[in-house]
């Protein structure tokens, strides 16, 4: 029986040092089928081959810099960046983007970053995995200005606005919805929007370890998500679309495989 795809899985994160591979195991026995290994650093490159190679065919691998990390590119040239991202044969660049919440990384540096990835998806033929926060109208613009063969795209733990999502939207984007979607209190606004989200343009994921689901009935120790909560939330998400969840599930199955293929 076809599972289900996590579009979102930070695996090279110390919380998944010592029991990665239970944590896959898990995830499988309540239906997740395939993981996105997301790339937030150069330094993520290496240890992600080395899970990939462990089980490829469970596996579609990022290559990137997240905005946190985009200082980075300081040391490096496009060439350089091509090359090094290329080593793991990815099958989308990313994770990049804008992040101005904190400005971890200068936004001059962050914009920068961007945009190199987005020439690198060009030039490889492979789809971006972008990241926005608090950053929304100088995302969209750098993505409008570069439009020309603009390759297909996902925006990923979308906790936006309607008018954000209609952006989105209007430029071919893939939308990933995430544990986020749980919180009934404080996202009153996003969870009537994503009624709007046609589902061949959905994704699901759990930016595990991070965004636990909060209305797990029964919650870790250490507050550590992981991709076995992936059917809980797609749960919420069904029922706020009024879908079923086996359609929920073979809807954004067929959607990440195809554009992560």
């Amino acid at each position: 029986m076809a599972g289900f795809v996590d579009i979102a899985c930070n695996f090279t994160h110390d919380s998944f040092k010592d029991n990665l591979e239970e944590v896959i195991a898990n995830a499988e026995l309540e239906g997740v089928e395939r993981f996105v290994l997301l790339c937030a650093s150069l330094n993520d490159l290496k240890p992600i081959k080395i899970i990939q190679n462990k089980s490829p065919e469970k596996y579609f691998v990022s290559a990137g810099i997240h905005p946190h990390h985009a200082t980075e590119i300081r040391e490096i040239n496009y060439d350089d960046l091509l090359a090094k991202l290329c080593s793991i044969n990815p099958n989308v660049i990313g994770e990049t983007g804008l992040d101005y919440f904190r400005n971890i990384s200068p936004p001059d540096v962050q914009r920068k970053s961007f945009k190199m990835h987005i020439e690198i998806a060009k030039e490889l033929n492979l789809p971006l995995y972008l990241h926005q926060r608090d950053s929304h109208k100088d995302f969209i613009n750098i993505i409008k200005e570069n439009r020309n063969n603009f390759p297909k795209f996902v925006v990923h733990c979308f906790t936006g606005t309607q008018e954000e999502l209609n952006d989105y939207l209007d430029l071919g984007a893939y939308i990933g919805l995430t544990g986020w979607i749980c919180d009934a209190k404080r996202n009153i606004e996003l969870r009537k929007s994503i009624k709007n989200i046609p589902i061949d343009r959905m994704m699901i994921e759990t930016d595990c370890p991070y965004l636990i689901p909060k209305n797990l009935p029964n919650k870790p120790k250490k507050n550590i998500n992981e991709p076995k909560y992936l059917p809980h939330i797609a749960n919420e998400i069904a029922e706020l679309i009024g879908m079923k969840i086996e359609e929920l599930k073979l809807a954004t199955r067929s959607n990440a495989i195809e554009f992560f293929s």
